[in-house]
């Protein structure tokens, strides 16, 4: 009888930029508990909610939302949850209150796939390649040592979005 040779399938993980649902609930849920309960507060309307897939600030004062929007990153750093996933621009007049939109970055857009594979192309040890499948990365090289480099070299590159390394065999 002959024996049958099984390939073992190169290492392997994936880069991808997720952000956990429930921790940003937390987080908007206690920024609206405070800003309903602070002295500094009081009397300017001030709110924070989700308003579909994108949280939305508003008051009375461009000041008072800017305020808003520091409690809520104040809340987001003291779940562990990376500023890097918030994005928002200046706030803006509606009527008589300010409003500032927040969204939420969830995956990781094909302009910043292109440059996370050029780095490691351009950085890694030899034989490690990188593969974009939708909105994450899947890396393979034959030998865990340079998948171990390559998310060192990962972690200090800035790509503006928080990147988490997941599925590593």
């Amino acid at each position: 009888m002959g024996r049958r040779r099984f390939t073992v399938a190169d290492p392997s993980f994936d880069i991808v930029s997720k952000v956990d649902r429930q921790e940003i609930d937390n987080a908007v849920n206690q920024t609206a508990k405070e800003v309903g309960t602070r002295f500094d507060f009081r009397d300017t309307g001030a709110s924070a909610a989700w308003s579909g897939e994108s949280i939305l600030l508003t008051a009375s004062t461009e000041e008072r939302v800017k305020a808003t929007l520091d409690v809520l990153q104040e809340k987001w750093v003291k779940r562990g949850i990376s500023l890097k996933a918030l994005q928002h621009d200046e706030p803006t007049q509606s009527g008589k209150e300010y409003r500032l939109v927040v969204t939420v970055q969830q995956g990781i857009a094909d302009d910043k796939a292109k440059a996370i594979s050029k780095k490691i192309r351009a950085d890694a040890p030899r034989g490690v390649q990188a593969q974009i499948q939708g909105d994450q990365l899947r890396v393979t090289g034959k030998k865990r040592d340079d998948l171990q480099r390559v998310i060192q070299i990962l972690k200090e590159s800035d790509f503006g979005l928080p990147l988490q390394f997941v599925n590593y065999r």
